[in-house]
């Protein structure tokens, strides 16, 4: 039977004007891009991230 994943997650503040390259930055690291929602407090954008576990 074959290891189940686990994962690992972020939340990261989006910045608009740099959306592109905060997105790339953590996707280099090994961070999937789950979805991005509205910020808590109903301003800017959250950016919500995984990745399988021991992958630093």
């Amino acid at each position: 039977m074959a290891a189940m994943t686990t994962w690992e997650y972020a939340t990261v503040p989006l910045i608009v004007h740099a959306t592109k390259q905060i997105l790339d930055q953590w996707g280099s690291d090994g961070w999937e891009l789950v979805t991005v929602l509205t910020g808590p407090d109903g301003n800017g954008l959250v950016a919500y991230l995984k990745r399988p576990s021991g992958e630093r």
